[in-house]
């Protein structure tokens, strides 16, 4: 299934040469990523919200050796026991961690039985969905990058939103229009079968 984001971006440019090289491997990891969820309707790899392949948020908070999100693994992944929703990748900042220190939720103060280091600004850690949706209500909310920001996050705001406080928008635009020509690229081979090779 190929993620809704991937139809916003179909007027963006994309050189086809890029597609050779750099990218090839990149581009063969999606390509097998959507080849999979049409096999395996159930399967749930970790997407951003781009529809790309989730890459790591921080696996190293300053040198501590703890990694952010739900399962301390770096990644801004989810599953059924992550009622809170760790999944936009975030780079905090002085007024978002004050505004969320006044609302009940101390990122700042390290709790070391929750593998938690206490985030300074400038650090990356996987938010809550539903803390940085209430952050942007407030105008408070952090910078994101999408590419680390789980796709599941789209439950609670939109791409465009997040596009707005993106600090990686110039590499999504292109991983966007890389998705978008294998979009395309995939759809012409599958309208080539359907019509038995013909063109």
């Amino acid at each position: 299934m190929v993620h809704a984001a991937l139809l916003l971006c179909s007027s963006l440019a994309w050189g086809a040469p890029d597609v050779i090289g750099v990218h090839a491997r990149r581009s063969a990891r999606i390509v097998r990523a959507f080849a999979n969820d049409a096999r395996h309707p159930t399967r749930n790899p970790n997407r951003n919200v781009l529809g790309g392949e989730l890459e790591c948020c921080c696996d190293n908070v300053r040198g501590t050796g703890i990694g952010t999100g739900f399962y301390r693994n770096g990644l801004c992944s989810t599953g059924a026991d992550d009622a809170g929703r760790h999944t936009v990748c975030v780079q905090a900042t002085a007024e978002f961690l004050a505004f969320s220190k006044a609302v009940g939720n101390d990122l700042s103060t390290p709790r070391p039985e929750l593998m938690f280091p206490g985030l300074k600004p400038g650090d990356q850690w996987c938010l809550c969905a539903s803390r940085w949706k209430q952050a942007l209500e407030e105008g408070k909310e952090p910078p994101v990058l999408l590419r680390s920001t789980h796709e599941k996050t789209l439950q609670y705001v939109s791409l465009e939103q997040l596009r707005a406080r993106a600090l990686d928008l110039e590499e999504a635009d292109r991983e966007l229009a890389q998705l978008d020509q294998l979009r395309k690229m995939v759809e012409k081979t599958v309208k080539l079968d359907a019509d038995g090779g013909k063109v």
